[in-house]
């Protein structure tokens, strides 16, 4: 590198002219200004300098700072509008705080992190062959102690068999000695015939072999004949006596692991709504192939991964001779509504009442005249299709009114407002008398346990005869209050409006003495009264509330859909936000059309509410999955049995589910010998 000077040297350092000076200065080179040439001496000379000085001792190190905060200020204006258009002023003042840390520490921090790592790791390790070796030193223990045991039991061994021998060779010497202290020497010409020796009986070879080499017995020689005794010298003859080991006998315990049970075991068999077959046989302790044998006996082809619902298995568990006990898999559910708390006050609440009767006897006209509409207009026929529910406030109070079906294809539907309501009003014609739908309405209130109040309809027409109705319900064990029962009887008309105060005032009289109460505060619960799918609307169900208050926004859960309810409308199709207990409502934002009967709760979470649905879908469709193997299996059996058998198949679509159901039993009703009704689905919409 050529000569520069100073000023051109410090360009190249990076440094101020006035501090390279400095150093040279300090280092005792002689300079004239910036503008004075360095040479490549001096440059080496300044070099050495500043390594002397730049290297201290560890002391020095040691007292200098391991860490530097820097503490830095900085103020700024910040103009802000104020009132009536002027401006304000604010001084805004930033402070910074920055730390910077001696590369030296930071390393001899990691390096000691990794020390006490690298220690801890070796520490485990250590332990680890600690362990190791003691597990090794115990099966070695075990090995030499095995090892002793059986030394032990192979010299018990040896010892029983050299007794055996020892004992042998005795029987055998005292034998020789007997035989020949009663050998007696025979008179001169006649032979001397040696005796047999006792033969044992562990040992028979070795007998006969001593017999044939001592000369004596039936079988020493070929011809069965006996051997003469000859003196003289036989040993060359004799072959060198073989014994034979006994063998070992030791003692082992000949008692087995199982033993067959001297009566029969009958155990306690736990059944899910759904099980496999192979399932209920491990259940049983028994083989699959003897739960199918059984369930082939009894009509029912099923294979080892099949599943069948509870009924089935019942039967299967009981023809084998066990106990079954069905249980419900409702464990998510138990835990759901165990949290919900029902608190507050008991109040009273509206009866519920469902008008009941044959078909044509004036239900719905007798509901019309009390709430002054046309409501048997509407209807197809002049028939009532479906359960409708009312809710009317008369001058003797509120009631809620259920109408429910009369013709004989609404048997579930009448069965269904008989078990969700609290009175049940029984409309018989005073001209047609008791008949078929009357009797069954009659045995649905008397299932439910529901009080009865009789209304003898159509009393204006000429041909009526109330005496003749009460003496056809008297009959069937529904006796007037009037002539010794307990039900109340009432003459209406439906037509002209007679009597029907009397029946209101009969009602309420039986609803005081029933005290209905309920709680008119918290989440809500209620039934499903019907359902169905409206265009335009989706899924609307109604209900009636039995607990709580049902709000327009809540969360609820009807049976397998869930959703939030959108919006609430009356019986006169009118909005409402709220409803209380034994209020009807019709509810939108359910995620499907609910069954007619499940339960309807109102829950907080979300995702409870999505869960609980979940758990009762599956668990509906395990059973309907099961239902449908088991009943293909039994189409294919009667199939195999007779071929001839024809099948109508059908697909049902009703307006609400109440009328899907009817349908779906009364087609059920019309299969015979030669045509057999299959319903393939149902379900509820517009056509």
């Amino acid at each position: 590198m050529s000569d520069v000077t100073i000023a051109q040297f410090a360009e190249v350092l990076k440094v101020s002219v006035d501090r390279l000076l400095s150093q040279l200065e300090e280092a005792g080179i002689d300079n004239a200004g910036a503008e004075a040439i360095i040479s490549d001496d001096e440059k080496m000379e300044l070099l050495t300098y500043l390594r002397r000085s730049h290297g201290r001792t560890g002391e020095e190190l040691k007292a200098a700072p391991q860490k530097i905060t820097l503490h830095r200020r900085s103020q700024s204006e910040l103009k802000l509008p104020g009132s009536q258009g002027r401006s304000r002023t604010v001084n805004v003042e930033v402070r910074r705080k920055s730390t910077y840390v001696k590369r030296d520490v930071l390393e001899e921090t990691a390096r000691k992190e990794q020390e006490a790592l690298d220690a801890k790791r070796e520490a485990e390790e250590q332990k680890l062959l600690e362990a190791e070796r003691l597990v090794q030193e115990a099966k070695e223990a075990e090995i030499k102690a095995k090892e002793a045991q059986e030394a032990q039991e192979a010299q018990a061994a040896e010892a029983e068999v050299q007794k055996a021998k020892d004992a042998d060779e005795a029987r055998v010497k005292a034998e020789e000695e007997l035989r020949q202290a009663t050998a007696v020497k025979p008179p001169e010409g006649q032979v001397k015939v040696i005796p047999q020796p006792v033969e044992h009986k562990t040992d028979k070879r070795s007998a006969r072999e001593d017999s044939r080499r001592k000369g004596g017995g039936e079988e020493g020689t070929r011809y069965g004949r006996k051997e003469l005794h000859v003196a003289g010298d036989v040993s060359s003859r004799r072959r060198k006596r073989r014994t034979r080991k006994r063998p070992v006998s030791v003692s082992v315990d000949t008692q087995h692991g199982f033993e067959m049970p001297t009566e029969p075991v009958i155990r306690d068999v736990e059944i899910p709504e759904s099980i496999s077959v192979a399932e209920l046989a491990q259940k049983m302790a028994i083989k699959a192939n003897e739960v199918i044998k059984v369930m082939m006996n009894m009509g029912a082809m099923a294979t080892i991964n099949q599943v069948i619902d509870q009924d089935t298995a019942v039967l299967v568990v009981e023809e084998m001779g066990h106990t079954a006990k069905p249980i419900e898999e409702s464990g998510v559910e138990q835990e759901i509504l165990g949290e919900i708390e029902v608190t507050g006050e008991e109040v009273h609440r509206p009866p519920v009442v469902t008008i009941m009767g044959h078909v044509d006897h004036g239900k719905t006209s007798l509901l019309d005249f009390i709430r002054r509409t046309k409501v048997a207009a509407g209807e197809a026929g002049g028939i009532t299709q479906h359960i409708g529910a009312y809710h009317v406030t008369t001058d003797k109070g509120k009631i809620t009114f259920l109408d429910t079906p009369g013709h004989a294809a609404f048997t579930a539907m009448r069965a269904r407002g008989a078990q969700v309501t609290d009175i049940v009003i029984l409309v018989v014609a005073a001209d047609d008398g008791v008949k078929p739908q009357t009797e069954e309405a009659i045995a649905h209130a008397k299932a439910a346990k529901v009080p009865l109040v009789v209304a003898i309809n159509k009393i204006d027409k000429p041909d009526a005869d109330p005496d003749r109705v009460r003496n056809e319900l008297s009959a069937k064990e529904v006796a007037p209050e009037d002539w010794g029962g307990d039900t109340l009887f009432v003459n209406v008309s439906a037509a002209t409006g007679e009597g029907i105060d009397e029946l209101l005032d009969a009602v309420l009289l039986q609803a005081e003495l029933l005290d209905l109460k309920a709680v008119a505060e918290g989440p809500a619960a209620g039934i499903v009264i019907e359902s169905t799918l409206e265009k335009g609307r989706g899924a609307v169900a109604t209900i009636l509330v039995t607990r709580g208050i049902l709000k327009q926004g809540d969360r609820i859960v009807a049976g397998e859909e869930f959703g939030r309810v959108r919006s609430m409308l009356n019986e006169l199709g009118q909005t409402v936000e709220e409803a209380g207990p034994s209020m009807p409502a019709a509810i939108l934002g359910l995620s499907g059309t609910p069954a007619a009967g499940d339960d309807v709760l109102v829950l907080q979470d979300d995702r409870k509410v999505r869960e609980l649905a979940e758990f009762r879908h599956g668990k509906s469709r395990d059973v309907k999955l099961a239902q449908q193997q088991a009943a293909k299996l039994e189409d294919i059996f009667s199939q195999m049995q007779s071929s001839k058998i024809d099948a109508v198949q059908i697909l049902i679509k009703a307006d609400v589910h109440g009328s899907a159901e009817a349908l779906q039993q009364a087609l059920e009703k019309l299969s015979h010998e030669e045509v057999a009704v299959k319903i393939i689905s149902t379900g509820v919409g517009g056509i």
